[in-house]
């Protein structure tokens, strides 16, 4: 199974220039962390938050610390690293979780396609009753309301207008299009387009649904006993709604 490292656990002092982020450790040292987001990760670096933290054992590394999960202002938890959804949507493909992406014989990551030069984030092949699946993930981090509502995007993505198309066309030939919301946020029970922030995105989402895109949900546990869980596994499907 996909599992995170043992985590380490501090406080946000604060996320700067994107990639970085100073943590307090619980002993007080400061520490810099590569953080792997380039959203805006809106909702998720509240001043002082409780933070976790891998550590890596590469002496190459500039940056032996990754910030990898954060507890939100409501007291939920969200995971920051996008450099994990790839990895828990393969690990659930491969362990049958998702009923509707069983079944294929292989399962190629980042693989090239597309007319605007893209790379697919898992390209699924050799189903003995399906055609080919080409699946894009997406990491959903950003809730508001009280009724625990996610969107997509955090801001603005030009990137993940282009990969609609590309997966629009890829139905068009005949393949299946999927697009896989990696949950990674204890607080959300549906998954929405976020108008207000991407407006354009919203339209070309309902767009790629009516053209046969598929649209998935699916949440991870990112809870343990005593504290966040390392295995970051995709436990439950939630709702996308489009209205």
């Amino acid at each position: 199974m996909f599992a995170t490292p043992d985590l380490i656990e501090g406080r946000l002092i604060r996320r700067y220039k994107r990639f970085l982020a100073d943590i307090k450790l619980a002993d007080g040292t400061e520490v810099t962390a590569h953080c792997p987001n380039t959203g805006s990760m809106l909702g998720c670096q509240p001043a002082d938050a409780r933070v976790w933290l891998s550590l890596s054992d590469n002496p190459k590394r500039k940056l032996p610390y990754t910030w990898e999960l954060v507890e939100t202002s409501a007291g939920v938890l969200a995971c920051v690293n996008t450099a994990r959804p790839n990895h828990q949507v393969r690990a659930a493909i491969e362990q049958e979780r998702i009923a509707g992406l069983a079944g294929y014989a292989s399962i190629q990551p980042e693989k090239n396609y597309g007319t605007e030069k893209s790379r697919i984030d898992l390209f699924l092949s050799g189903h003995d009753r399906l055609p080919d699946a080409w699946v894009e993930v997406k990491n959903v981090t950003l809730c508001e309301g009280e009724a625990g509502i996610g969107y997509f995007p955090d801001a603005v993505s030009t990137r993940g207008q282009k990969h609609l198309r590309e997966l629009m066309v890829q139905v068009a030939a005949g393949d299946r299009g999927v697009l896989v919301f990696c949950v990674n946020h204890t607080g959300i029970s549906e998954v929405r387009p976020a108008d207000h922030i991407d407006p354009v995105y919203g339209k070309m989402l309902r767009e790629a649904a009516r053209a046969g895109v598929e649209l998935m949900a699916w949440q991870a546990d990112l809870f343990r006993a005593g504290g966040p869980s390392g295995s970051l596994a995709l436990v439950r499907p939630l709702p996308v709604i489009l209205d």
